[in-house]
């Protein structure tokens, strides 16, 4: 074997192996994960406008708290990061008056919340979420269209993308909570 054919032999080798790797991450970001923008305020402080996401394909069952990303056909025509609230079967109340979430009766602890929750849309409460629905919320409540509104509503299931677990942005970068 001569220099050449080593050369070349080098050559086949590190492209072999930047093609598999460029496949490999692209069948990982293709069904495993995706990565998402923030577009306006409705989930501030947790997430700005601009962050970008990476979304977790694998979301077995939304439990409250988790921060995800819906595709639901609604009135703003692009997909939306909200915040699990309600899941099926529960109640959900609101109380303008204390600026309270409350889940079957229970005032729901939220430290991540700006403000507190005084605006009810359209809707009447309480409200019993449909099983197989989600009820979800911005953290920003008072500048936030969600499952209030009869323009998101309540959310399916299958209308899930996944679940937020890291956010990367100008700001600064790291596990979402």
């Amino acid at each position: 074997m001569n220099r050449t054919d080593g050369f070349f032999s080098l050559i086949y080798d590190f492209m072999s192996i930047l093609m598999t790797s460029m496949i490999v991450i692209m069948l990982l970001f293709t069904f495993v994960f995706r990565i998402a923008g923030v577009i306006g305020p409705s989930m501030n402080d947790t997430l700005l406008d601009g962050d970008r996401l990476i979304v977790t394909a694998f979301l077995p069952r939304p439990q409250r708290g988790d921060i995800v990303i819906i595709t639901q056909p609604n009135s703003i025509h692009e997909p939306i990061v909200k915040r699990v609230v309600g899941l099926p079967g529960e109640w959900v109340d609101i109380d303008a008056a204390r600026g309270v979430v409350l889940i079957n009766g229970i005032v729901l602890e939220e430290p991540y919340v700006v403000g507190s929750t005084n605006d009810l849309y359209d809707r009447e409460y309480p409200v019993k979420v449909p099983d197989g629905c989600y009820f979800v919320m911005g953290d920003n409540r008072n500048n936030s269209t969600d499952s209030r509104s009869d323009q998101i509503g309540f959310i399916e299931k299958n209308y899930m993308l996944g679940k937020v677990f890291y956010r990367f942005s100008p700001a600064g970068s790291g596990m979402v909570e």
